[in-house]
């Protein structure tokens, strides 16, 4: 469902009500704070920005957006010192960071990550699984499961849900997860998963036998399904999408190209995963914005091709994300595989293949938008909106309406995080 900011009053209330009282018993928020008000600042919206408007806050919810009247007596103010006023972040594909992966398996580890990613902005959070054995994924889900139901604005980044990624990767498609952790759709393994309840998204190569009923059993929980790590052909996606699958991870990274399909079956040469998502409307995608992944033309080209509604930005971001260059485990600290870090990006060791991002979202949004042609609510719309839109939490969070949750970020004129709020409580403040 597409929400923007303009939902009906009557509707907006509903919605408020019904988040507030599923919100309360997980961030501990009472209703007896005073409201919050963001002003002095341009409000971005999902279609356009709103100059010299304020954003009310009451009660963990946005309670009125618009230009500025009478305030609530008593309100707490929030000067955004002329910069801007944005929806929080919602990544969809993120697998650590400050010297956590998800995949450690403890609710310190998942605490970890989601305070550093809110510190760059992202207050919605789907960790990522990797390639792992099924005790390395039940204990990340376990974490998650315990975060989610106990957690606070103090640790971070809500976790909205799980991304299950890994361990169904095609063979020759793997990348930088551990070889050894892959494994071909096993129905006992992931079911059991799916049992946890906290699986949101639910990644397979298309071309794996089983595939097809994974993805079946994902739409049937209700999962945004995704292809990733996939050499898959057209057909072999066009099978996957009557079997439920929307979408594809990291566009042009770890998956099939024409070449790559000409290597596996010779000529005639076949359409790839890229030709199908572009040539679907209903399939949406993403990109890793971090300079280092792909090319400014490749990135407007899928700005020009897709549009902000189909277009994601994630981060990908591994544990040396907030962390000095050096060697760092990508996934479980005990066994996964190495890589390094230049502060800049990962890498594999030797090979000089990329190994995930080591930056947060605030650093996709604005390389997004000085590398290509997309206007700054486009820009925040792909970090926000669309990916809880796809994500199935886009009546909750993703943009700045009445009724969805008080996730709000301040960003100075730059587009760097100043100040971070999640359901109205302030849980990171940038010191320069």
């Amino acid at each position: 469902m597409n929400t923007d900011w303009s939902e009906p009053a009557e509707l907006s209330v509903c919605i408020c009500a019904h988040l507030w009282l599923n919100f309360r018993t997980q961030m501990k928020l009472t209703s007896r704070e005073p409201a919050v008000v963001f002003h002095n600042g341009t409000v971005v919206l999902p279609d356009k920005l709103l100059p010299d408007a304020v954003v009310v806050c009451e009660g963990g919810c946005i309670t009125r957006v618009g230009r500025t009247r009478k305030l609530p007596q008593g309100a707490t103010l929030v000067d955004a010192k002329g910069g801007y006023i944005a929806p929080g972040f919602v990544d969809i594909h993120v697998h650590g960071g400050d010297g956590a992966d998800f995949m450690d398996g403890t609710v310190a580890a998942v605490r970890t990550a989601c305070r550093a990613h809110a510190r760059h902005g992202t207050t919605t959070i789907f960790p990522t699984t990797t390639t792992g054995s099924p005790e390395q994924l039940g204990a990340m889900l376990a974490a998650c499961v315990e975060l989610q139901r106990g957690g606070t604005a103090a640790d971070g980044a809500r976790v909205a849900g799980v991304h299950f990624y890994g361990p169904y990767f095609a063979p020759d498609k793997v990348g930088c997860h551990s070889q050894a952790g892959r494994r071909d759709p096993d129905a006992r393994e992931y079911r059991r998963h799916f049992d946890t309840g906290i699986i949101r998204i639910a990644t397979c190569a298309a071309e794996l036998p089983g595939a097809e009923a994974f993805y079946r059993e994902a739409t049937r929980r209700g999962c945004l399904v995704t292809c990733g790590h996939s050499n898959a052909t057209w057909s072999e996606m066009a099978r996957a999408f009557r079997a439920g699958m929307r979408h594809v991870d990291h566009f042009w990274c770890a998956m099939s190209s024409v070449a790559s399909l000409r290597q596996r079956f010779g000529t005639p040469m076949q359409a790839s995963m890229e030709q199908f998502v572009l040539a679907n409307a209903e399939m949406s995608t993403e990109v890793i914005a971090d300079g280092c992944h792909l090319a400014p033309e490749l990135l407007e080209f899928a700005y020009r091709q897709l549009g902000p509604r189909r277009l994601c930005l994630v981060t990908d971001a591994n544990r040396a994300l907030d962390m000095p260059p050096g060697r760092y485990r990508f996934g479980c600290a005990s066994d996964g595989e190495w890589i390094e870090s230049d502060g800049r990006v990962g890498f594999v060791p030797g090979g000089g293949a990329l190994a995930s991002s080591v930056v947060g979202l605030d650093t996709m949004v604005r390389h997004m938008k000085s590398a290509t042609t997309a206007s700054l609510p486009e820009v925040i719309r792909m970090a926000s909106l669309t990916p809880a839109d796809r994500a199935g939490v886009a009546e909750e969070v993703g943009s700045l309406a009445p009724g969805k949750r008080a996730d709000v970020l301040v960003l100075n004129q730059r587009l760097r995080v100043k100040r971070v709020f999640l359901a109205g409580e302030e849980v990171s403040q940038a010191t320069d």
